[in-house]
């Protein structure tokens, strides 16, 4: 099911949490919806999920719209929230039975529904217990389960992985990323390798602004403007080798470190055909020549710094 955000605002007095904000997410494509703290991450997807109606604007879902069909979009969505509410004297088993009749499932899917859940996010050993017994990572594997125990065509998942250990986190990025074969899923994180090894495509939100929109390795190319090359010389003056390879006219030399060195070439040109050719003509060995490539981290940074 495709999600269409559209010219999307929430104010909160005469401050915008979001401002005119659009977008749309199509089925089958995994969204990593990122943003600092406060930059109103959060508020959309709260609107998106009908759980709050936006001051302006509509978010279509296929053939529906959160301001006519919400309820029908409520069935059609599953929802893991920040906080991950949950009921903590609740067994996991008898939980999941509860979400399940809430959302509708017929009866007869209650029991398979609950095993599946149980078996994708890793529930077996804890499906006895009480919630309150549970440690934080399962608790979170709890929030997951509610949210997938009616087969929701659009997965709206914030922080999904808050509280689980790196193994964990694996397996959930593993199970999410399985799930983004058939549903529409947006996800919020504050941990970006997480992001860069999930996402299909990325959107960053700042004051309740889009700043940045595209696939992680658009988005690096994007940041990085100039191509940055490391080297690695053999053989060869080191000093010998340091004045000469200052003389490249396509590049500046930003670092160097004994026998490796960090050229920035000049804008919209390359300089690595030079350094190839200069090492020839000094029989250099070259053992290596590698672009540097901007990460997520830094791309974030950039665009909601200043």
């Amino acid at each position: 099911m495709n999600i269409k955000v559209d010219r999307l605002s929430k104010l909160y007095g005469s401050q915008f949490a979001v401002n005119n904000i659009s977008f749309e997410v199509k089925s089958g494509e995994i969204l990593g919806f990122l943003g600092p703290n406060g930059a109103g991450k959060t508020t959309t997807m709260k609107i998106i999920t009908c759980f709050m109606a936006p001051s302006e604007g509509d978010v279509r879902m296929g053939e529906y719209s959160i301001l006519t069909d919400a309820e029908t979009l409520k069935k059609r969505i599953g929802y893991l929230p920040e906080n991950n509410p949950l009921y903590l004297d609740m067994p996991v088993i008898e939980y999941l039975a509860f979400s399940a009749a809430i959302q509708g499932v017929a009866p007869a899917q209650v029991k398979p529904r609950i095993k599946e859940m149980v078996r994708l996010c890793g529930l077996d050993k804890e499906k006895h217990k009480n919630i309150g017994e549970l440690s934080k990572g399962y608790r979170q594997r709890v929030g997951l389960a509610q949210a997938m125990i009616h087969d929701p065509d659009v997965l709206i998942l914030d922080e999904p992985t808050t509280g689980l250990d790196p193994n964990q986190i694996v397996e959930i990025r593993e199970l999410i990323r399985e799930l983004g074969k058939e549903k529409t899923v947006i996800f919020s994180t504050h941990i970006l390798p997480e992001v860069e090894a999930t996402c299909n495509r990325v959107i960053i939100i700042n004051d309740g602004k889009i700043v940045a929109d595209g696939a992680p390795s658009e988005l690096r190319k994007q940041a990085s403007g100039a191509e940055v090359s490391k080297l690695k010389i053999e053989d060869g003056n080191p000093t010998d080798v340091l004045q000469k390879l200052r003389s490249i006219e396509t590049a500046a030399l930003v670092d160097f470190d004994g026998r490796t060195f960090t050229f920035e070439s000049k804008k919209g040109e390359t300089s690595r055909r030079q350094i190839f050719q200069l090492c020839v003509q000094n029989n250099w060995v070259l053992t290596e020549l590698s672009p540097i490539e901007r990460d997520l981290e830094e791309v974030f940074r950039n665009v909601t710094m200043g």
